[in-house]
């Protein structure tokens, strides 16, 4: 899909889990911030990381994205309210773009789960509309893809300026499709129970 990137949201301040999630180890090695970025990275996308923690923005610094480029990233300012504002500043400064959205909380997530969904994407479906996982039971909206056209960037921008920080309730007036994967590698892990015994 022509102007397609993957973008890897990973500021939150992982209150339920205790401790920095992004940073804990992964069973495949390195940290869940790196095994992330490479399932990202095997896919011929540009990559850009989302993040205020120096920790997370130093660990990527010497890694590439899926053309052999640096990973751009995108410090995220204050106020850091949840996704919905970090997808408002990913649209603002990657304009037209289709971004493939990700979180560091999916530790499960494989690359042949990211490339169904963007097969899924490029087929086209009239008005240009968001492709999110759809596990079975809900939507993953953490995980889709999100063209950032010029009426979707100015509808989202009016809607965080008006106080609008929930994406579920920003969505429900958007355009969108779900796209069914399986749901093993869908699970979030926001708290330490989450994570503990669920390693293959």
């Amino acid at each position: 899909m022509s102007g397609l990137r993957a973008c890897l949201l990973s500021g939150g301040a992982s209150r339920r889990m205790g401790t920095d999630k992004a940073l804990l180890p992964h069973p495949a090695g390195g940290t869940w911030l790196e095994f992330s970025l490479a399932q990202l990275a095997a896919l011929p996308l540009p990559i850009t990381l989302v993040s205020h923690h120096r920790a997370h923005l130093a660990l990527a610094q010497p890694l590439r994205d899926g053309l052999g480029e640096a990973i751009t990233v995108l410090e995220e300012p204050p106020p850091r309210q949840g996704p919905l504002l970090a997808l408002d500043r990913l649209m603002q400064h990657h304009r037209d773009q289709h971004l493939l959205l990700c979180a560091v909380d999916m530790p499960w997530l494989q690359t042949a789960a990211l490339k169904a969904l963007v097969a899924a994407a490029m087929i086209p479906t009239g008005p240009v509309a968001i492709h999110l996982a759809h596990d079975g039971q809900r939507l993953q909206p953490l995980l889709g893809v999100y063209p950032a056209h010029a009426s979707r960037r100015q509808g989202l921008r009016a809607f965080t300026v008006a106080g609008g920080r929930r994406l579920q309730d920003w969505l429900a007036g958007e355009a969108v499709v779900a796209v069914p994967l399986p749901p093993a590698g869908l699970r979030n892990a926001n708290r330490p129970d989450d994570a503990t015994g669920l390693w293959p």
